[in-house]
């Protein structure tokens, strides 16, 4: 299978929402922060010097990934692949991908919020190196109760 890992196109922005939001009401809801996000990406993730990542087989977008500039750190956020391509590892291929371009920009370390029964996702965030800090009470999804740190260090 050709796959091709993409920088966000203002002509993808319906692919990002419509893959997160059918995991977000798969397993969750869609939070005012979520929809915020994801009916603007462009606004609230790439102008605040954010990133966001396509996964493109062919023609079509069939995943995506977002690093949303928090302003003291970076959180990777917004991973979603369609149901039909999950359990090819193109999640964790977006996660290196993600990981090799963190190291280019010499951050210190990427922070994630998840849920625990998000089961495959936990354990590929342990895989490469993910690791549960406290999560603190403000934190800005409400469906959040863990949070991982995968500390970087910068390509030689």
């Amino acid at each position: 299978m050709k796959l091709e890992i993409i920088p966000f196109d203002i002509k993808h922005t319906q692919d990002f929402y419509n893959l997160n939001v059918e995991w977000l009401k798969k397993y969750f809801y869609v939070e005012p922060y979520d929809e915020k996000v994801l009916s603007n990406p462009k606004k609230y993730i790439i102008d605040a010097g954010g990133f966001i990542f396509f996964v493109k087989k062919e023609h079509k977008i069939i995943g995506t990934i977002a690093l949303i500039n928090q302003n003291t750190f970076f959180e990777l956020s917004k991973m979603a692949i369609s149901p039909k391509h999950q359990g090819l590892k193109i999640g964790q291929q977006l996660m290196e991908y993600c990981i090799k371009f963190a190291k280019k920009q010499q951050w210190k370390s990427i922070t994630l919020y998840s849920n625990r029964k998000l089961v495959p996702a936990i354990n590929l965030y342990k895989k490469v190196g993910f690791i549960e800090v406290p999560l603190e009470k403000d934190v800005h999804y409400e469906r959040a109760n863990i949070k991982m740190i995968l500390a970087l260090s910068p390509l030689k």
